[in-house]
Formats: C-alpha cells, structure tokens, sequence
C-alpha cells in the first residue's frame, strides 16, 4: 500500500519539546495545541514520505491506563488512534510501562500485513531497534524524526539513528507553531497567590455557627470541671514551673469536622448528645460538612431538598450532547469544571427561584449536588489514584469555579430588574406643579 503511518511516542515528543523550551522535561511546563501538533504531523509526513496519511498512532502513558482529557480529545480526531501504557510512579517520578511494547508490536503489524509504504516514528527508544530492523526486512522505509536538543547534542539511540533510511529533526521553529512554555516568575519571585474565589472558600467560617459555639462551650466546661476534680495535678510540681505546669491545659480552639460529628441539630438548635446512644451525624465527602446524612433522624435540609440535580433535567439528547463537549473542548482544569457543571445546572432549571435559593447557602453546596460535582470532575482524571480521591485543593477549585458561574449568572439577573426597577422609579418621580 502507498501510504505513510506516523508512530508517536507522545512521551519522547512533548519531554523533549519541554527540555528544549522550558529547560527540563516536565511536560507540566508547556502547554499543547494537539489539533495544531496532528495538522503539523501530517503534513510534514505527507511531505517527507510523498504518500496520503492512513493514520497517526499516539502512544502515551496514563495512571490505570485511564484516557486523560488530552487524550479523549486526541482520539475523536481524525486519522489518530490512541494507545496508552500504564504510567507508575517510582522514587518520586512517572514512568511508562508498555508504550515501546505497543509502539513495537503496532509497527510490526502494520508491516507484516503491508498496510503502509512508510512508517514514520517520532521517538528515541533504541528498544524499538528490533521492529525497525523488522519492519525494513518487509519492504516498509523508516523514517526517523528527532526534536531538536537543548544541548546540540542527539537525544536519539545511535543504533535507531543508523538503521533508519531517513532522518529528520523537528527544529525549534516547528516546535513552537503548536507548543509553549508556560510563563513562570523568576527564581526570587514570591509564589502566585490563590484565586480569590478559592481564598474566600477556605477562610469561610463553619455554616453552622451556633453549633461551632456550642461545640466550644462544652468543651471549655468540660475542661474547666476536669481541672476542678484533678487540682492537685494542676498545681506545680516540685521543680516544675508554672509554665511547664500549665502547657497543655489551654482553652480548646475552634472544633474540627470531627469534632462537630459529636453533636445534632435539634428543632430549637443545636443540642447536646444525651447519654442514651443516638444516631451521629456522618461526615460527607462534601462541602456540608456539619449536616447529617439524608435518612438520618433529622433527614435533609428543607431548603435544599427542592433543588434538582443536574442528572435529573437532562435529557439523554443532552447528556450525548455534554459527553461530546467534555470530549472536544473541555480541558480538564478544576476550575473550569465547577463552571461548565454549574452553567448546564442553570441553564436547565425549570424555576428561577432554585437559583437565589441556592446563592443563600455559599458557601456550601447541596451534598446531592456536590457529590454529582465531585463524580463529574473525575471523568477528567482529577483522582488522585492513591486513593480515588480528588485533591483537597481541586476540590476547592472544582467548587470555586462552581460558585464563580453562579455568581455571574446571578449578576446577570439583578442587573436587567434593577434597571427596570430604576425605569419605574423614574417614571413615578414626583411631579412639578
């Protein structure tokens, strides 16, 4: 077949494209245009080889060989198909495991079966030597693409530099129509300072701060009795000072989560557990942190109970709909995801009055809602694979960017009624006589 195939390792491509523009490998550094970098690789590829494309094939790693959203994006495109290898860490560094095996099993196919005239391979594994020298001994012309040193110097096995029949280096000026390096401070620069929206999150007081209070009194009342009944241990010991003797009998500060699970909601309050044994409140991986779960013997909140999820007014038209646009154009960024979520919520909503309902409660968010929040932004390899958990910051940023879009669409609405409020109000000045 008179047709040329590209086989990129994505690992060797973009680790060497951030050496050379960033100044070390981390592929963190740089940011991919990769509609940009496919257009660039086939028609460089056409060009070379003098054959149509069949196919680009991208090779790269991924944590439980999960598709990231680069790679969902990449493999809806046309003429590319994504294979991915495990990505394991090991002394404080990823590593690829299977991606020179797929490269070498794939590029001996394509050559036993004739499907191609011209392999081109972008990589630097001399592990690929074997299917190169195979693919050859079929009939099929290597092509060997290299992206240009930081140093000069090759960045390439000699031995897959000296077998292949043709040999090119994608230069700089190539590199840079489809890559940058991200934009850092200098080395004494102070560290950039966190979204605002995420700041006022984290340095939100409890929602329930009468129970917080409470929580506090009855901690200082019960250390105030405890120190009554254990005088004598309080007082100084002989060659003890009183410093010494008092360190460690502070007053108890603002109570955890944890410690808030030690106390319910009654219907006057927040009330003390009895001794008897009741049911506690449990704890959710949500942003209400002090609410217990529905079911529980105080059930859900009723101002909340009334807000839909966004499960329930999506039509399966819609959710084909979302799917693709999570694919095509949603780049995975925490922030961004609490947005896209919250902007399909609303514009979805049957009743305005969800929304002023909802703005009453930040900054919490509904633990339907948030549980919905936090399982959509794992689609976007947000887990941290440790422990299937998204990172506590994401989580802020996910929730931030939530409330940022509420916030926007909420201005949006005030402003057009204070208008037609101010219309009215000038209309029904007072007259002169």
């Amino acid at each position: 077949m008179d047709r040329c195939v590209v086989l990129v390792d994505a690992g060797y491509l973009l680790g060497a494209a951030a050496s050379l523009l960033a100044g070390e490998p981390a592929r963190s550094r740089i940011t991919v245009d990769h509609a940009a970098l496919i257009q660039q690789l086939r028609e460089r590829a056409e060009a070379d080889t003098a054959q149509p494309l069949l196919r680009i094939y991208w090779f790269d790693g991924a944590p439980d060989r999960v598709p990231q959203p680069e790679h969902r994006r990449l493999r809806v495109m046309p003429r590319v198909t994504v294979r991915l290898g495990a990505l394991t860490r090991s002394d404080g560094r990823w590593a690829q495991k299977g991606v020179d095996a797929a490269m070498h099993a794939e590029l001996t196919e394509l050559a036993r079966n004739r499907a191609c005239s011209d392999v081109v391979l972008v990589t630097g594994d001399g592990d690929l030597l074997p299917g190169l020298m195979s693919a050859k001994e079929h009939g099929v012309a290597v092509h060997l693409w290299a992206v240009q040193a930081a140093d000069g110097d090759y960045n390439q096995s000699e031995d897959l530099v000296a077998e292949a029949d043709e040999r090119r280096v994608l230069d700089r000026a190539w590199i840079t129509q489809a890559v940058r390096a991200k934009e850092t401070g200098g080395l004494c620069a102070p560290p950039p300072a966190p979204r605002p929206e995420i700041a006022a999150i984290l340095s939100a007081p409890l929602p329930e701060s009468a129970l917080a209070a409470s929580a506090e009194r009855a901690s200082r009342a019960a250390a105030q009795a405890e120190a009554a009944r254990d005088d004598e241990e309080a007082a100084p010991r002989p060659g003890e000072s009183p410093a010494q003797s008092a360190h460690g009998h502070g007053a108890k500060g603002v109570p955890t989560p944890k410690d808030l699970a030690g106390t319910l909601r009654g219907p006057a309050g927040p009330v003390e557990r009895h001794p008897a044994p009741q049911p506690a409140a449990t704890l959710r991986w949500s942003s209400d942190r002090g609410w217990v779960e529905r079911g529980g013997p105080l059930g859900e909140p009723a101002e909340t109970a009334s807000l839909p999820t966004l499960a329930q007014l999506t039509s399966a038209e819609q959710r084909w709909a979302d799917r693709e646009e999570d694919i095509t154009t949603v780049g995975g960024d925490p922030f961004e995801v609490g947005q896209v979520f919250a902007r399909r919520w609303m514009e979805r909503l049957p009743e305005t009055g969800h929304l002023p309902k909802l703005s009453t409660l930040y900054p919490r968010i509904p633990h339907r809602i948030d549980g919905e929040l936090l399982r959509y932004a794992a689609r976007f390899g947000l887990l941290a694979h440790k422990d299937d958990q998204i990172d506590e910051h994401d989580r802020y940023a996910i929730r931030a960017g939530f409330w940022r879009e509420i916030d926007v669409r909420a201005a949006a609405d005030h402003a057009p009624a204070a208008e037609r409020a101010a219309e009215k109000a000038g209309k029904a000045g007072p007259s002169g006589d």
